[in-house]
C-alpha cells in the first residue's frame, strides 16, 4: 500500500499531464498560502524546476539507513541490497564541508515538493518512483542515488533542483 501513494507524490506529471507545475503536500502539513506564490518563492525567483526540503535531522543516506533500520522501517535485508547496490554504482557519502557539494544534503524531508513539468523534473521524477519500486518504498533513502545518478549520466543537460532547509515538524 506504501507504494501506490508514491504515485501521486512522485508522478503528477503522468496523472496531469497537461499541468505545468504540481505541489505535493504530505498529509501532516496543510496549504496556507497561495500556490502561486509557493511556485515564486521556490521555483521562478531562481530559475529552479524542483523543490524539496531537506531532512530536519539528517543530511548523510548512510545516516538515513542507519535510521531506517534502527527504527525497523523496512526489511533489514532489503535496504542491504539496495544500499549495497547503490555503493557499488557510485554513491558518494555526504560531506557538508565539500565546496563542491551537488546539494547541502542528501536526504530529503519529502513532505512538501514543488515542480514544474520540464523534461527533466519529469525524468528525474520517474528514475527516483523506478528506485522505489525496485528496492524500498523508503524513498530517502533513494533520493540522493537518483539525483547523483541523473548527473553522471547528463552531464550536459542541467538539472535545477532547490533544496531547502525546513524546520522540525
Amino acid at each position: 500500500m506504501r507504494r501506490v501513494g508514491k504515485i501521486p507524490k512522485l508522478l503528477p506529471h503522468r496523472l496531469f499531464p497537461f499541468a505545468r507545475y504540481s505541489i505535493w503536500l504530505d498529509s501532516k502539513l496543510r496549504l496556507q498560502r497561495d500556490p502561486l506564490q509557493l511556485l515564486d518563492y521556490f521555483l521562478w525567483r531562481k530559475g529552479h524546476e524542483y523543490a524539496i526540503s531537506n531532512h530536519y535531522d539528517r543530511h548523510c543516506v548512510w545516516e538515513e539507513v542507519a535510521q531506517n533500520k534502527k527504527l525497523n522501517k523496512y526489511n533489514h535485508t532489503v535496504i542491504d541490497e539496495q544500499f549495497d547496490f547503490y555503493q557499488a554504482d557510485g554513491l558518494k557519502r555526504f560531506d557538508a564541508s565539500d565546496p563542491n557539494k551537488l546539494l547541502p544534503s542528501n536526504v530529503p524531508e519529502g513532505s512538501f515538493i514543488v515542480r514544474a513539468h520540464t523534461p527533466m523534473s519529469n525524468l528525474f521524477s520517474c528514475l527516483w518512483f523506478n528506485e522505489v519500486e525496485r528496492f524500498t518504498p523508503r524513498d530517502q533513502l533513494s533520493f540522493a542515488y537518483t539525483y547523483q545518478k541523473l548527473r553522471r549520466t547528463n552531464p550536459d543537460k542541467p538539472f535545477y533542483l532547490n533544496m531547502f532547509k525546513v524546520k522540525k515538524l
